[in-house]
């Protein structure tokens, strides 16, 4: 499907050139030299971009590019100013809510590589999880997609956390926000610690997370990850509950009942060239051992070790949480 990119400019040159010229490359772009008609034209028929000349008239552009971003409906649609050279270093950035900027005298391959690197960075920033800025469902699968045609050996380790809900229940939504940002710093730093740029971590939502590294990491990604873990959710449980060495709280039924506090599972799964068809396959291999890993006690890692041939199912679980126990 076409992208519709919305320019608002002067119907002259160079801008009747670029509404060509993103004909020419695959857009579908329309210029309108009214802002007044071109507000009501977005409201009515959402562009997917907005490319806005500045010196059309500074003062109703910067109105109508305030407006569309704080209108929670039109907040995410890619805004990019036109300004001539010269009014770069006198622009108050902060004051005006654009999403990049392109000059006057840009080359045409400058205009399309601007336009197409707009579009890339709001797919981007539309997939990220709003609570930890890691990338969402849409960038794993397709991270999933690359390492299946990985020449070298890979993991896919799904992590979450275990008694969640309660944790919540007790201690608030606040408190749990936190848990789980805390837990996206730790992956994001273990991640990099040991695979760096060969590793990824995303948030699949609530607290599911992902990471993808080279499969000779997996394991002390994974070790070190319950150790972080095991330490600093100590500092999230009230005085009494340490002492006690569980949290009370109420069932929906308003019952009395002991829950051990958060601790993570991961299940991880070996990925080698033409092991996996299909992203669904993997999804599938760690549904089946994060249901077993999550009944272990304690915070827990389990691998599937059956090899190539998947014929045999080999468990190991390691660094259950003995402050519990």
């Amino acid at each position: 499907m076409l992208k519709n990119i919305l320019l608002v400019a002067e119907k002259v040159p160079p801008y009747t050139h670029w509404t060509k010229l993103l004909l020419e490359r695959g857009y579908h772009a329309e210029i309108f030299s009214d802002i007044n008609l071109a507000a009501e034209h977005i409201l009515f028929k959402l562009p997917d971009m907005l490319l806005i000349e500045e010196k059309l008239h500074p003062a109703l552009v910067k109105d109508l590019v305030f407006a569309l971003k704080a209108d929670l409906s039109l907040s995410s649609l890619p805004v990019l100013l036109i300004l001539l050279p010269e009014r770069i270093s006198e622009i108050e950035w902060e004051e005006y809510l654009i999403d990049d900027f392109i000059c006057e005298g840009a080359s045409d391959e400058e205009v399309i590589s601007r336009v197409h690197l707009a579009f890339v960075r709001a797919s981007r920033l539309a997939d990220n999880n709003p609570l930890t800025g890691l990338p969402g469902n849409t960038s794993i699968l397709r991270k999933i997609e690359e390492v299946l045609k990985s020449e070298s050996p890979q993991a896919v380790a799904y992590v979450d956390i275990d008694h969640f809900k309660p944790f919540n229940d007790a201690y608030g939504f606040s408190r749990g926000d936190e848990i789980i940002r805390m837990l996206a710093r730790i992956l994001v730093h273990t991640v990099e610690q040991y695979a760096g740029a060969k590793g990824f971590v995303g948030h699949i939502g609530g607290d599911d997370f992902v990471f993808i590294c080279p499969l000779e990491y997996a394991e002390d990604i994974a070790r070190e990850l319950i150790q972080k873990f095991d330490q600093l959710i100590l500092s999230f449980i009230e005085p009494e509950d340490k002492e006690r060495g569980c949290i009370i709280t109420t069932d929906r039924q308003g019952v009395l009942c002991r829950i051990p506090w958060p601790s993570i599972s991961i299940a991880i799964v070996p990925v080698w060239k033409d092991h996996f068809e299909h992203y669904g396959e993997v999804a599938s291999v760690a549904a089946q051992i994060k249901k077993y890993v999550k009944s272990i006690s304690g915070s827990a890692y389990l691998v599937d070790r059956r090899g190539k041939n998947r014929s045999k199912f080999f468990r190991e679980e390691k660094d259950q949480k003995s402050s519990q126990s």
